[in-house]
This record gives structure tokens, C-alpha cells and sequence, in this order.
């Protein structure tokens, strides 16, 4: 019974593994930032946790909408219709440009709202021009997340990879030669590390287009687009699709942001330890991400092929995969809970030794709860994948407000800022979201692919 699921594993693996090394480059460069703002204070990595809750609201957004290429690319390859996986992209890249000058400029207009949110004023002082720059990255981030997400639909998910891996290359010298002013190079502090991330983001465009350019089957794809005969039909199936996914990831981000500003309220201690344990578990969920992109791409594919009830045991394939993949991550958080904020600071730094100790030991809280909600957090997003490879994003999108925002944020706002649980309450209130979420949308999963079996 249970070799009818586990045969699958290789390929799930096979196929994910490139997206979960592409989705991991993307925090990479978030850790890397982290790793080497940190060394300049906690007062730094404070302000980088601060301007990039902005950015992330705004990535949700895009990275959310691109989703939606994928299950019409692949739905599109698995019946072996060109055309339509060629459209997907072209009006994709129309869409996803016009969404990343859209979201630099909210982003940029929103900025002053920092002064209101009773974060610490040197913190605010400092994120200011950090986030300036970042904001700006979201338009090639943008344009790069089209091209990737029409790769994974053709299941050629290693060029997104490789793109990002040079993309970090990149990112981590810049940083190294601008945030402490190396090799004669000027001292920007936090600055630098946002050039280096605008930079690494136009070079994966580049990149990532120059490899889908070199690959036979897939050059008429990404070659002569005629962006003046835009169809509307096209473009409303893409808003269709895209936007209730954007909003699903943009739930799911803004509870996290959420997290980031009332850790800010309790102080630049709690902020610093939370952006801690947000990164580390931000490497764990891209497994899970990655997972979610093989069950959209496979969901696709049997879509188009009507094979229902293969559609329903793949899919189950990837759900215990994971479940096992994040229980494998569960027993790491706890295991190295008290170690791994320490490789953030710089515990010999005398003048901040004091702020660094109580980071520290917050962080490792954090930690505790994090390695409950692996497990949650997996399911949930590769549950919600497998439904996008269905083409089902209203019901999921509804689901995902419910879970986050009128479970979860009430729970983290009570606990963190009305009991003496301070951070680890905002994160037991997470752990409540996402369980929710993955309970109701594999209800959703279970009931769809029962009732598309029944009616095939």
C-alpha cells in the first residue's frame, strides 16, 4: 500500500530538487545580508529586518502572480500544445513587468509609514536607504520569477538554478566589498548589501534567459515575442489565477511581517532574534516550496492528460515525502536551537556583548516553537501547490485568509504583546496559522480529486 506512494519519491526529488536549490537562493541571499549586516550591530540587522518586511510583502505579490504560468505551461506541455505554453509565457512577462514597477513604487511610497509603527528610531534611521535599493530589485525579481516559472512548467527547473547560484556568487562579493569597504572599495554598511542585491537580480534575468535561449526544445518559446498583439482572454485567464495565488502567498508573508513589527514593539532585541529565526525557517520551508512547485508541475501534467486518479496518488506521493523531509528539520531545530543564532553575531564584540547574549537566547526560544511549525508549514504549501496544479485558487485563497488572519494573527497579537511570552507567543500564534491552513487545505485536496475521480 504504502510502495504505491514512496515509488514516486525519486522523481518528486528529482524534479524538486533544482526548484528547492533556486527557491534556497533567493533566502541564501537573505542570510548572506544577515550573516554580514550582523556583524556591524544589532541596531543594523535590525534595520535589514525592518525594510525587507516591506520588500516581502511586495515579493509575496509577484512571486504569488508568476505562479500562475506554471500549471498552464504544464497543463499545456502535458497535452503538447506550443502555442499555449508560448502565450502563457510572452503575456506572463507582459503582466509580471507592469506588476514589479507597480510594486517598487508602492513599496517606495509606503516608506514614510515606518515612522508610525513604533519601531526604534536609529532602526528606521537606517532602513531607510537600505530599502530604497531593495525595493527597486522587486521589478527584476519580477521579470527573472516569469521566466522560472515557465521553465518549471516545462519540468526543466535546473536553469532557475543555476541562474540564482550566480546570482548569490555575485550578491556575496558585492557584499563583501561594499558593506565593509574591501579591496579599496567604499564602506556602505547596509547600502551595500542592497546594491549587491539589485545587481545579483539583473544578472539572473540575463543568465536564466541566455540558458533557455541555448536549449533547443525551448528556444521558439523565448524568442520572438510580439508584444504588440496582447490577448485579452489570455491576460484574464493569468489575472484569474494569479491574483488569488498572489494573495494565498501574500496571506501567508504578511502574518510572518506581522511577526517582524510587533517583535519590533517589544524591542531591537526581539526584532534582531525574530529575523534570526525567520531566516532559518525560511531555508526549511523552500524545501516545501520546492516540493509545492513538483506537485504543481505533476498536478498539471495529469490535468492534462485527465488521469485522475493518478493526479490524487501522485499528489499524496509529494504530501508524504514532505511530511517526512519536515520532520527530518523538526529534530535539526531542536537539536541545534542554542548554536545556530550564534552563528549570526559577533560574540566577541565587547561594546554589544550584552544585546548579542539576550539575541541569543530569544533566537533559541523562537527555535523551539519553529520546529513544530516545519512540519505545518510543509504540508500547507505543498498542499496549496498540488491545488494550483489544479487550477483551484479562490476556495485555497479564502482558506489561507481564514488560517492566518482570524486565527493565527489574533493568537500572536494576544500572546506576544498581553502575556509575558512576549516572542515566542507572536510564534506560537504562526504555529497555530499554519496548522490550520494545512488542515483545511488538504480537506479541499481529499475532496476535489475524490469528486474529479468520481465524475471521469
Amino acid at each position: 500500500m504504502l510502495q504505491q506512494y514512496t515509488k514516486e519519491f525519486s522523481y518528486n526529488i528529482k524534479l524538486s530538487v533544482p526548484v528547492i536549490m533556486g527557491m534556497l537562493g533567493h533566502t541564501f541571499v537573505q542570510l548572506a545580508d544577515n550573516i554580514m549586516v550582523g556583524q556591524l550591530g544589532t541596531a543594523e540587522l535590525a534595520a535589514v529586518s525592518l525594510g525587507n518586511s516591506f520588500v516581502f510583502i511586495a515579493m509575496s505579490l509577484g512571486i504569488g502572480f508568476s505562479t500562475a504560468i506554471t500549471p498552464l505551461v504544464a497543463e499545456a506541455d502535458g497535452a503538447g500544445n506550443k502555442n499555449n505554453a508560448k502565450s502563457a509565457l510572452k503575456h506572463g512577462l507582459f503582466l509580471c513587468t507592469i506588476l514589479g514597477l507597480a510594486l517598487f513604487c508602492a513599496v517606495y511610497l509606503a516608506k514614510p509609514i515606518m515612522y508610525y509603527m513604533k519601531q526604534p528610531e536609529e532602526v528606521v534611521k537606517l532602513a531607510m536607504p537600505y530599502l530604497n535599493l531593495v525595493a527597486f530589485s522587486l521589478v527584476p525579481l519580477v521579470i527573472f520569477q516569469a521566466f522560472k516559472q515557465f521553465s518549471d512548467g516545462m519540468s526543466q527547473t535546473k536553469y532557475a538554478m543555476y541562474a540564482t547560484v550566480l546570482g548569490n556568487v555575485i550578491n556575496i562579493v558585492l557584499n563583501y566589498l561594499l558593506i565593509f569597504g574591501t579591496f579599496g572599495f567604499p564602506k556602505m554598511g547596509i547600502v551595500g548589501a542592497a546594491i549587491g542585491t539589485l545587481v545579483s537580480r539583473v544578472v539572473m534575468i540575463v543568465f536564466i534567459w541566455f540558458l533557455l535561449n541555448r536549449n533547443e526544445k525551448l528556444k521558439g518559446y523565448v524568442t520572438n515575442f510580439n508584444f504588440r498583439k496582447i490577448e485579452q482572454a489570455v491576460i484574464k485567464k493569468l489575472i484569474s489565477l494569479g491574483f488569488p495565488s498572489a494573495l494565498q502567498m501574500f496571506f501567508e508573508v504578511a502574518i510572518f511581517t506581522a511577526a517582524i513589527w510587533l517583535s519590533g514593539v517589544l524591542g531591537k532585541n526581539a526584532q534582531a532574534a525574530n529575523q534570526i529565526a525567520l531566516n532559518l525557517s525560511s531555508m526549511t520551508f523552500m524545501f516545501g516550496m520546492g516540493l509545492g512547485v513538483a506537485a504543481m508541475i505533476r498536478v498539471g501534467n495529469q490535468k492534462g492528460l485527465k488521469n485522475f486518479k493518478e493526479l490524487r496518488r501522485i499528489g499524496q506521493s509529494i504530501f508524504l515525502l514532505t511530511f517526512f523531509l519536515e520532520i527530518f528539520f523538526a529534530i535539526l531545530f531542536l537539536w541545534g536551537r542554542n548554536w545556530f543564532p550564534t552563528l549570526y553575531l559577533d560574540l566577541d564584540d565587547a561594546l554589544n556583548i550584552s544585546d548579542n547574549s539576550e539575541v541569543i537566547i530569544l533566537a533559541a526560544k523562537l527555535l523551539f516553537v519553529a520546529a513544530f511549525f516545519q512540519i505545518s508549514d510543509g504540508i500547507q504549501v505543498v498542499v496549496l501547490g498540488a491545488l494550483r496544479g489544479l487550477q483551484d485558487v479562490k476556495i485555497p485563497t479564502f482558506i489561507t485568509f481564514v488560517a492566518y488572519w482570524l486565527i493565527g494573527f489574533p493568537v500572536s497579537f494576544y500572546l506576544g504583546l498581553h502575556t509575558s511570552l512576549g516572542s515566542m507567543g507572536i510564534w506560537i500564534g504562526l504555529l497555530t496559522g499554519l496548522t490550520a491552513s494545512a488542515i483545511m487545505l488538504y480537506i479541499r485536496f481529499n475532496y476535489l480529486t475524490k469528486k474529479l475521480i468520481l465524475s471521469s
